[in-house]
């Protein structure tokens, strides 16, 4: 069976979320699709297909046929990018040049029928000089150069949505100006087929109505723009050109044509080009746009650098490791898009509203001028159409197609500023609500560089003989305990001898045969497992995870030869997120597979009071489902390969970046520095997004219920009240703008850094 794809097609012409409601139905219709999610804020739709089935070009020709003319994107490609930012700049200004012109035209109808209102004698000076029948005739030559030149797109697109039976925002623009236009015209140029009562012109109802819905899609277009900021200043951390050693001649070359293995010059100040190894030389880097961290990072021969980061006062040379789509900025920027254009459960609620809104906002209309009709006083033919239009101008639901897009798009663009990716979409909601948060020990709460602190051997076993033939074993894992080992061997100067028949015992330990003897490295269940007496040193051991240190044994031919105790540095940040969350009311856990004694150390040390001890690496997810029994959302934290089951089976994931890249890939959020505040800043930002989706959309369907009844003269009875179809424009407008400007508030998340304080 093929394996799923994903693409991302730009869609143009999508103005209100029931334009994104038909793009996603006729996308979700096509064969070989299993998932849609059209973004209006973006003007993206990211779809999940087949490729036996179907392809990018025919799924572009999908969209194209319901009638959004779309095109194949990759929001990580920079060209595109530019041309696109170009090309939203383009239409930002031409939409500001259609209002101005629209503007000017609009004021002197609105001045001539209005006027008398503001200024009084001013309507029987026109009377008196040009007459009525003039100013109506310029008043009409005016409003036709509106709707005809600026406002012309809401026809074209208003009109031919309503032929193919899928009515949307322009439909509802263009059927009340036009029905404002034409009483209108009537009244001025076929005056006996209206009764004297209510022959009145709305002229600039027409021409002011057009002039508000262009001035907030023109507020709109330019929110729109900064809602994609962090993209944008993401992909402008790439650098175009590199400077590269071969054959001892230094040539700067476009990045493009950088390869795997090039030699990187980096000169001070400069940004580095791509992901890389360093060789030569030694310098501070600024990895904060990346990371988050404040703080620049001592790099030396052997240490790894990330393409985007800025060089500080030293130089050096890097070999390069990852190029093109595979830096990790490149990554960065793909996890930021897919959680940007990400449906968020919240929004199938929106999604199944809109699909009828329209129609329903067009059935209100028409049941408006009917009440008016019948059952309205004179002027009731006025009344009616001044209703009408006010209810198809007010009910236009843009505000509703960008409730939760723009929140997601400016709420994850920020959480990438702060060293937070969420790489699903449904996470940013899932997280908002998670009630435990479980921590593996090793390289999350701890430092993830354990020494050995402790060392003892039994009676007839020499101590450098015995360490020097432990590490060997260890040499050939690549576990951070035996690391530490290692390196305590080599601080000693031992000669460590030729190991054969290593064996990896996944959560228990390894063995080996090392100078013709049988040599057994682990946990005290692995000597039980192996019936190896522990001893004295079994009290030793008890005595140092009493400590706090991580106790194992080492056996050679069946008998114990010596206890070992390691102890990982807790992060100084650890503390501090622990309190954080605590006081956020959250239940925190500690899962890890040191013995009770030294866990329970470690967690009083840190502030967790729950527990899971002596956990092999599959036990994690019982531990996990343990923690979930009453019907709890769980979140785990963690970072080495072996927590990629838990972080696939918790209800949210969240990996530490400078974790393995398999349990990277298993993650649902990914913490790009090894900082555990950054749980604080993705859970912050996941609750003030969705709070602020809530807001969101609280205003768009609060609003749209509150002022259609006000639109349709549900106040006139009693107290004489209806409502403008002017008045209407501007609320509509104003809700949208209301609607961007809120979500941009998000932009203004502090970090957890700034709000716990920096240890260092």
């Amino acid at each position: 069976m093929a394996k799923p794809e994903h693409v991302t097609l730009a869609i143009q012409g999508m103005s209100c979320a029931s334009c994104v409601g038909r793009v996603d139905k006729a996308l979700a219709a096509a064969e070989g699709v299993s998932e849609v999610s059209v973004n209006l804020a973006t003007e993206t739709a990211t779809i999940h297909y087949l490729p036996n089935a179907t392809s990018p070009t025919l799924l572009a020709k999908v969209a194209d046929a319901a009638g959004y003319p779309a095109t194949i994107s990759d929001m990580s490609d920079r060209k595109e990018q530019a041309e696109r930012r170009d090309r939203k700049a383009a239409e930002t200004l031409a939409l500001r040049r259609q209002l101005g012109l629209a503007a000017l035209l609009t004021i002197p109808v609105f001045l001539l029928e209005m006027g008398g209102h503001a200024v009084p004698g001013f309507h029987a000076f026109i009377g008196q000089t040009i007459g009525h029948k003039a100013s109506w005739i310029i008043q009409f030559l005016l409003t036709s150069a509106v709707l005809l030149g600026p406002g012309r797109l809401f026809y074209s697109k208003g009109f031919s949505a309503l032929k193919k039976g899928a009515p949307d925002m322009n439909s509802l623009v263009a059927l009340g100006t036009g029905a404002a236009y034409s009483y209108s015209v009537v009244a001025t140029f076929l005056p006996n087929v209206l009764p004297n009562q209510v022959r009145a012109v709305y002229f600039e109802a027409a021409a002011v109505i057009v002039v508000l819905i262009l001035l907030g899609r023109y507020l709109e277009a330019r929110a729109k723009g900064r809602t994609g900021a962090a993209i944008q200043k993401l992909l402008r951390l790439q650098v175009r050109t590199a400077r590269i050693e071969r054959q001892g001649a230094i040539d700067t070359i476009d990045i493009e044509a950088l390869q795997v293995g090039d030699m990187v010059v980096v000169r001070p100040g400069e940004r580095i080009a791509v992901d890389g190894k360093v060789i030569d030389g030694e310098s501070h880097v600024d990895e904060s746009m990346i990371t988050g961290e404040p703080l620049p990072t001592f790099k030396s021969a052997g240490a790894l650098v990330t393409g985007g980061t800025v060089n500080g006062v030293g130089s050096f040379k890097f070999q390069a490791t990852r190029v093109g789509a595979d830096t990790t900025l490149s990554q960065i920027v793909r996890m930021v898009e897919e959680a940007q254009s990400a449906k968020l459960p919240i929004q199938g609620i929106v999604d199944r509203v809109t699909l009828w809104f329209v129609p329903a906002v067009m059935l209100a209309a028409a049941s408006t001028v009917l009440a008016w009709l019948f059952f309205g006083p004179d002027p009731a033919l006025t009344f009616a159409l001044v209703a009408g239009v006010s209810v198809l101008i007010i009910a236009c639901p843009c505000a509703m197609g960008l409730a939760t897009p723009t929140s997601i798009m400016v709420g994850t663009g920020r959480a990438a500023e702060l060293g937070v990716l969420f790489r699903k979409g449904d996470a940013l909601q899932s997280m908002s609500s998670v009630d435990v948060i479980a921590f593996d020990k090793t390289g999350t709460l701890t430092v993830g560089r354990p020494e050995l602190t402790a060392y003892h051997v039994a009676d007839g076993f020499d101590p450098d003989s015995v360490l020097a033939s432990i590490a060997a074993v260890e040499e050939l894992s690549e576990h951070p305990i035996a690391q530490g080992i290692v390196r305590a061997a080599k601080a000693q100067n031992l000669v460590m001898p030729k190991v054969s028949d290593f064996k990896s015992v996944t959560g228990y330990g390894a063995m080996a045969m090392v100078q013709g003897q049988k040599l057994i490295v682990g946990a005290d269940r692995f000597m039980q497992r192996e019936n190896i007496n522990l001893g004295e040193l079994g009290d030793r051991s008890a005595h140092l995870a009493a400590q706090g240190q991580t106790t194992f044994f080492a056996a050679i031919d069946g008998k114990i030869a010596a206890v070992l105790g390691v102890s990982d540095p807790i992060k100084p940040e650890s503390k501090a997120a622990i309190a954080a969350l605590k006081s956020l009311g959250l239940t925190l856990a500690m899962i890890t597979g040191d013995k009770i004694q030294t866990a329970n150390a470690i967690a009083a040390e840190i502030g967790i009071e729950k527990v899971f001890a002596d956990v092999l690496p599959a036990g994690k997810g019982a531990a996990l489902k343990s923690l979930a029994a009453q019907g709890q959302k769980v979140a785990f934290v963690g970072d080495g390969i072996n927590d990629a089951p838990a972080l696939a089976q918790a209800d949210v994931g969240i990996a530490i970046g400078t974790g393995t890249d398999v349990a990277i890939q298993s993650g649902d959020v990914v913490l790009m520095s090894g900082d555990p505040r950054g749980v604080v800043t993705a859970l912050d930002i996941s609750r003030r997004t969705l709070a602020n989706i809530h807001q969101n959309l609280f205003w768009a369907f609060g609003y749209n219920t509150a002022l259609i009844p006000v639109a349709a003269g549900v106040l006139y009875p009693a107290f004489g009240l209806l409502l403008s179809p002017v008045l209407a424009a501007f609320a509509m407008a104003l809700s949208s703008v209301f609607v961007l400007t809120n979500a941009l508030r998000l932009r203004k998340i502090p970090a957890a850094i700034d709000s716990l304080g920096d240890p260092s």
